[in-house]
């Protein structure tokens, strides 16, 4: 199975969009869009199996699968998870402002890009101490 990177963006007008680089080198290009990350990953999905069924009708089938890796940009990324993550929580796992993130998830700025990369750090040292958890 075949990853291909594809990145979700939150668009000016607040909807959002999802597509792969140009440098994927497939004979296609996708596109997702909706009002929601979630749509847009799901219009994306529903697009991959169009092009695969157009494909399969034309004689010219995917000789594989592919596995999609989405990526977001940080505001796309803080709409995306803000019912499940408070600003209040990332500020404590990220150590960046409330107020900071707030105007990243707005567009009013853009994070720096030592500023995004510390986040991901963060988020992932986050995500790896839950993936510990255990109940008895």
């Amino acid at each position: 199975m075949r990853k291909i990177r594809v990145f979700i963006e939150r668009g000016k007008e607040g909807g959002f969009g999802a597509y792969m680089p140009d440098d994927n080198k497939l004979p296609f290009g996708l596109i997702g869009v909706g009002d929601s990350a979630q749509e847009a990953i799901n219009d994306f999905n529903a697009s991959y199996v169009e092009v695969k069924d157009f494909l399969k009708e034309e004689g010219k089938e995917l000789n594989e699968e592919l596995e999609f890796e989405f990526s977001y940009d940080v505001p796309s990324f803080l709409a995306f998870y803000k019912d499940k993550l408070s600003l209040a929580g990332l500020q404590r796992i990220t150590g960046i402002a409330q107020g900071q993130l707030s105007h990243y998830l707005t567009g009013r700025r853009t994070p720096s890009k030592k500023t995004v990369e510390k986040m991901q750090k963060a988020l992932n040292a986050f995500g790896n101490d839950l993936s510990q958890v255990k109940f008895a």
